[in-house]
């Protein structure tokens, strides 16, 4: 099995998951309060190394995942259908497809708004005034409400990498300065 088809088995997993909580919330009226819940679930895997390890490591029994993950949940106020899920998916030693599960709810959530969301690495963080205008820009352009997801990456140097979609739009001075050095190389 290479590595292709691994990360395709893990992605279908996490669809099916996804698809599950997404009917229930919907049902529900509750997919505000499951993209709450998403971001906080997000913010903590993110904050957590001990908790990535817990989700992705084999050494860690069913039992030690559950009630690791039962607590995590009900200490973050996670809505049932989302407790729930991730208890059975500790219980089937699926752990390590939450980060994908996350990305398509988020995902499913957006399309059922109108949104899109835009990825955005920026060499500082962006002010709310900025990241308003970005995303009335970003509008014009693809004619849908657009969510920015904004992350710093200080080695940009200065400047923005915006990705909607399949699109990337690269105004970084470090991919200038690449470019740069590559027309140099060209002309010597």
């Amino acid at each position: 099995m290479d590595v292709s088809e691994s990360a395709s088995i893990s992605s279908g997993i996490a669809e099916r998951y996804a698809k599950a909580v997404f009917e229930i919330a919907k049902e529900t009226n509750g997919l505000a309060q499951l993209e709450g819940n998403l971001d906080e679930l997000h913010g903590v895997l993110q904050s957590s190394s001990d908790l990535r390890a817990l989700v992705t490591s084999p050494i860690y029994g069913r039992e030690d995942q559950g009630r690791a993950i039962d607590a995590i949940a009900k200490k973050a106020g996670l809505m049932p259908v989302m407790q729930n899920v991730l208890s059975l998916m500790a219980s089937k030693r699926r752990l390590f497809v939450v980060p994908a599960m996350i990305e398509q709810l988020r995902e499913m959530i957006a399309d059922e708004k109108g949104e899109v969301t835009a990825e955005v690495v920026s060499a500082q963080a962006l002010s709310p005034a900025q990241a308003e205008e970005l995303s009335k820009t970003l509008k014009a352009q693809v004619g849908k409400d657009v969510k920015i997801n904004a992350t710093v990456d200080e080695s940009l140097i200065g400047g923005l990498v915006v990705k909607v979609g399949s699109k990337m739009i690269d105004t970084s001075i470090r991919s200038k300065l690449n470019s740069l050095q590559n027309a140099m190389k060209e002309v010597g």
